[in-house]
């Protein structure tokens, strides 16, 4: 599996999100109106009352609604379809993230998730500013990754030598996108820990 088109191909499978939901959602309603219409017209072909309305009823209401409503309403109206169709061009057009990452890897595709990094970065922090395992919690987000550590009452930490350690442990996975660590050093203490 040293194909890198194929290797390019399945890490951007597993680190974006589908489009299928919006698209099965969109369908769906576009389906349920079509299938609506065409049995209010073939009921009213049959001659039998219309469940909702008939075909006819709903093209007059159509036509006589930009006289029978308030222009501020009809501006709210269209206001709002324009936003909706414009949610849905960018729903189809935008490509959804999922929270993983690819790593460097020449003979086959490396995907992990944010959540495994952020707790690699925590453990590599937490070892080496000599705190408990609690004491140290991280986020990784987009390019960034908060790393946010509770000294144990009474012992002084270098935000710089931390942030050093992150960034280490962080340039080792050879990520396509760099992750820039922000260390924060909470001003109180743990105590016992």
């Amino acid at each position: 599996m040293n194909n890198p088109r194929l290797i390019r191909r399945l890490v951007r499978r597993e680190t974006h999100s589908s489009r299928a939901a919006v698209s099965v959602l969109a369908a769906t309603v576009l389906l349920a109106l079509c299938l609506w219409l065409a049995l209010e017209a073939v009921l009213m072909m049959a001659g039998v009352p219309a469940l909702l309305a008939s075909p006819g009823d709903t093209g007059r209401w159509l036509a006589g609604l930009p006289a029978a409503t308030i222009p501020g309403w009809l501006a709210a109206a269209g206001t709002g379809i324009a936003l909706l169709g414009v949610v849905l061009v960018v729903a189809g057009v935008a490509a959804g993230r999922r929270p993983r990452r690819a790593l460097a890897s020449d003979r086959c595709a490396v995907v992990v998730d944010d959540d495994v990094i952020a707790s690699a970065v925590s453990r590599t922090v937490q070892l080496s500013s000599g705190v408990a395992p609690g004491q140290v919690t991280t986020t990784v987000a987009g390019r960034s990754a908060r790393v946010q550590v509770r000294p144990t009452s009474g012992l002084a930490l270098d935000a710089g030598a931390l942030t050093a350690a992150a960034s280490s442990e962080l340039a080792r996975y050879g990520l396509a996108t760099r992750i820039t660590p922000a260390v924060r050093v909470a001003s109180s203490g743990a105590v016992g820990q």
